[in-house]
């Protein structure tokens, strides 16, 4: 097949040299169109060839990433529900020592000192000493009028005892 080829295109350049001139320039002419129109029908094959190569390239990867996003929607929804689950067993255990401190304060009273003070606790206005009911200094007690053993009373002695 080579050799008919190169048979062909010896025989085809004897008749261009031997041919008159403006038939030369006519041949060239038609030469180069069909080389030029082979060259653009070869490279828009090429091109044509690697747009398509990398179109799949791209559906494949956008097939690949797709399922790599649901795979990690489906692991972040898990991750999520398992906090949302754990904050409300939280928020529940929130509730119960809010009620119990509730039940402690509607329960607390004045005897109790040990529990929680309730708003009945808390003093008025009328019940907190004025800066006359302060003592001055003259009716502190000095070191003279603390009692001595023989003066403090008995059980049974004094004016009710007599």
């Amino acid at each position: 097949m080579a050799d008919m080829k190169k048979a062909l295109f010896k025989a085809g350049k004897k008749i261009f040299d031997k041919s008159p001139e403006p038939v030369k320039e006519k041949i060239e002419e038609k030469v180069k169109e069909k080389a030029k129109e082979k060259f653009v029908e070869a490279t828009e094959e090429k091109l044509q060839g690697k747009m398509n190569e990398a179109s799949e390239k791209l559906g494949r990867a956008k097939d690949e990433n797709a399922e790599k996003v649901h795979g990690k929607a489906e692991e972040a929804k898990g991750k999520v529900q398992d906090v949302l689950l754990s904050v409300r067993d939280k928020l529940g255990n929130v509730k119960e020592a809010g009620d119990e401190f509730q039940k402690k304060m509607s329960s607390s009273s004045s005897s109790d000192k040990k529990k929680v003070k309730g708003y009945n606790d808390i003093k008025s206005a009328r019940k907190i000493k004025s800066s006359t009911d302060i003592k001055s200094s003259v009716k502190i007690k000095s070191s003279n009028d603390i009692k001595s053993s023989s003066s403090v009373r008995t059980m049974g002695s004094g004016p009710k005892g007599e």
